[in-house]
């Protein structure tokens, strides 16, 4: 298949990039539009308990999971004058929207809200409850606060709450999407002009690129008119596909180019290209793809969006270069090479040409080295890889609130003052639900509300016939709360910190608290999320795993043919996966190197580890593949000893080597412009897949799979008669014909 593909691209070059070029305008026209079609949301477990809470309490209670808060700042005083007038009638504005189930202020005479007024007596804050999910209200949330009034007589008016932190998310991911185009495209074409030393060879991964990430965006707006997909999403599609078509091209090319320097002709050269850099390239695909398929046998859409994206992108990525990249070789023919950057500077400079190659490059000397000292160097990096995962095992599980986005954000600001500044906190409140009340009377529920408000840190519960502090009856309820037919729902106030033991601790005695009558009871808010969010996710982990170890054993057994050798891949991902999930604890958590310019709340979001440890271990396997093939290739050709083991991994080493790292310095650079996001938790996403990438390409592919395949010499191709028979049987035209290629080229 792959010949005759490399033969169409020879036969109709022209028509092949034509039909690519009308694919890549159609994508663009139909994709770009995406970004306005995705939601900030995803994080919460449909199925959970708090889902099913929060949904209970907006189709029978009408009540938002999100609010609108505002905020009156009044040098006089806020109780009284200006801004009472003025927040009162901001409270009547709100009201008056369809969207708004519940008002909260501190000047409703029959009941105002405690906890409402800063401590100073200055500021005050309205919250408003919006109706609507994730996706309806924080559009609904942004209109209102779009229509607030500027302020008057020096009373200033801002605007927060959790329904304007998803729409400001939503805001902040565009914004950086832009910046990190904008970083990652000129800096990847530098290094491929420096990779390559011509523009025009530069210029062909960047458009494999560019195709590759318009398809993944056509393909994620087309998933978002039949599902809900994630607007992170897309930075992810736009990183990876420019990262995977760069690093396909890369090794086609650099095939294709040492195929011309051993001789074959340009026509030679293309078909050989494919069957062998084109059948990495295929393997690689599949794995990559394959690892992200996991994420989506978790329940939040935040995972399942970037398995939709990571298998849309590298599909894209995949058919553009096995299908495009050599049509494209044979039209720039020999301009492939041309608008040499390096031959230039050199005359600039006045420099003579580099003198010839040595007979084994550094990468051929230093598997040597690691292969004579392969106990001690794969023990010591070993020691060190662990080490520096230790600080991993110390996480601690939180939920994405607002301090995600940026100090500068105007609603962080607000939502940063609530915490601060005012004894009511909407994020800490846990509202219980009653679904079903029937046999249960008024004094029934009282008493419930009063046991509530007896757990450590409930600062108030309102229930439908009261409000309750300590025990003791305070009024008439002064929080959102009611009763509908047969439903109830109550809601307690807490001052316990998010994600503290405290908070923890409270939810634990809450949850004890007899109900009323044995009625069953639903829970929800923050501190319920996260703890449903978390478990959704760590429930379902080891199926996940399990499907994306199996799923790599199986794909790298059909590329090597050996059980050994797989086994050994994915021992050596973990490993090197270790040190970047230290990295995220010890920085994000812990608030080392300043969290790298964000705020820590002392846990991590759980979502960011499980995405990264599927994507790091995809992209692991792509160097993986691109190296094992090599090495694969000298030891079918070889007489299959132990000597031979060794010099097959040199070779495959030095020939990799180069790609290798160039691959992983552009992936690098695609990922690390995310360090640039407003968003904190995808500047943790860059900085981890940043670390792995580069510990993986070079600790691991270059240090310690020389180690351990040096060290189970011959064993490394071992496989049961059975599998080996099996694999023979599908594979032998293809050894064949790299026996004859290898053997010809050494």
């Amino acid at each position: 298949m792959l010949a005759g593909l490399a033969r169409l691209a020879i036969a109709s070059p022209r028509r092949i990039v034509a039909v690519a070029a009308l694919v890549l305008v159609g994508t663009a026209i139909f994709g770009i539009p995406a970004v306005s079609k995705l939601s900030a949301g995803g994080f919460l477990d449909p199925g959970s308990e708090s889902a099913r809470a929060s949904a209970m309490l907006a189709n029978t209670f009408q009540q938002g999971d999100m609010d609108l808060v505002v905020v009156l700042d009044s040098p006089s005083g806020a109780a009284t004058g200006g801004a009472r007038a003025l927040g009162t009638d901001i409270s009547r504005q709100l009201a008056a929207s369809p969207f708004v189930s519940q008002v909260t202020n501190p000047w409703d005479e029959g009941r105002p809200a405690p906890g409402t007024l800063s401590t100073d007596g200055k500021s005050a804050m309205i919250i408003a409850a919006i109706e609507g999910d994730e996706n309806a209200a924080p559009q609904r949330a942004r209109a209102l606060a779009d229509e607030l009034p500027a302020g008057t007589d020096g009373v200033q008016v801002h605007a927060g709450g959790s329904a304007l932190v998803y729409s400001e998310i939503s805001a902040q991911t565009q914004r950086d999407l832009i910046r990190m185009e904008s970083v990652a495209i000129p800096l990847s074409f530098l290094a491929l002009v420096w990779v390559f030393g011509g523009l025009v060879a530069a210029a062909l991964p960047v458009a494999v690129g560019g195709f590759a990430v318009l398809g993944s965006l056509a393909a994620l707006r087309g998933m978002a008119m039949f599902t809900d997909v994630s607007i992170f999403a897309l930075n992810v599609a736009v990183a990876l596909g420019f990262a995977l078509a760069v690093d396909y091209t890369l090794l086609i090319i650099s095939r294709y180019r040492e195929e011309l320097a051993d001789g074959s002709s340009p026509e030679q050269a293309l078909v050989r290209t494919m069957t062998t850099a084109g059948r990495t390239v295929l393997f690689s695909a599949m794995t990559v793809a394959l690892a992200l398929v996991g994420m989506a046998l978790f329940p939040m859409y935040f995972l399942k969006s970037f398995a939709y994206a990571g298998v849309a992108v590298v599909a894209f990525a995949a058919v553009a270069a096995v299908a495009i990249a050599p049509a494209a070789i044979v039209l720039a023919g020999d301009r492939l090479d041309a608008l040499d950057v390096r031959r230039l500077l050199r005359r600039i400079l006045r420099r003579g040409e580099p003198p010839p190659p040595a007979t084994h490059t550094g990468w051929y000397r230093m598997a040597k080295f690691v292969m004579r000292h392969a106990i001690p160097i794969g023990l010591a990096l070993t020691a060190v890889l662990l080490l520096l995962g230790a600080p991993f095992l110390g996480v601690k599980w939180g939920y994405p609130d607002d301090r995600v986005l940026p100090t500068s954000s105007s609603v962080r600001a607000v939502n940063d003052r609530v915490r601060t500044d005012f004894g009511l906190n909407s994020a800490t409140a846990v509202k219980i639900v009653l679904p079903n009340t029937a046999g249960l009377t008024d004094r029934d529920i009282a008493t419930y509300a009063a046991e509530l408000s007896r757990v450590p840190d409930v600062a108030v519960v309102s229930a439908p016939s009261g409000t309750f502090s300590g025990g003791e009856r305070r009024g008439p309820p002064s929080a959102p709360t009611g009763a509908t037919g047969n439903s109830a729902f109550l809601t307690v106030e807490s001052t316990a910190p998010l994600f503290t033991p405290a908070s923890e601790t409270q939810l634990d005695r809450l949850h004890a608290v007899p109900r009323p009558g044995q009625a069953a009871a639903m829970f929800t808010g923050t501190v319920q999320t996260n703890r449903d969010s978390v478990q959704g996710i760590t429930s379902r982990l080891p199926l996940v795993l399990g499907f994306i170890a199996v799923v790599t054993l199986v794909l790298l057994f059909l590329l090597t043919g050996s059980v050994v050798l797989p086994i050994k891949a994915v021992l050596l991902n973990i490993l090197s996966l270790s040190a970047a999930f230290g990295a995220l604890v010890w920085i994000f958590q812990d608030g080392h190197l300043g969290a790298v310019g964000t705020t820590t709340t002392g846990t991590l979001a759980i979502n960011i580890p499980v995405l990264m440890f599927c994507i790091a271990f995809g992209l692991s396997m792509d160097y993986e593949v691109f190296l094992l093939s090599r090495i694969r290739e000298y030891w079918l050709a070889s007489q299959r000893t132990n000597a031979d083991n060794d010099e097959s991994i040199a070779l495959g080493i030095e020939s990799t080597g180069r790609v290798v790292t160039a691959a992983a310095l552009l992936m690098t650079i695609s990922f690390a412009a995310l360090v640039f996001a407003g968003v904190s938790f995808m500047r943790m996403f860059a900085v981890g897949l940043t670390i792995a990438i580069l510990a993986d390409a070079t600790v691991v592919r270059m240090m310690l799979v020389p180690a351990f395949m040096h060290v189970l010499g011959r064993v490394n191709w071992w496989a049961p008669a059975p599998l080996a028979r099996l694999h023979q049987n599908m594979f032998t035209p293809y050894v064949g014909a790299h026996r004859r290629t290898v053997s010809a080229s050494r």
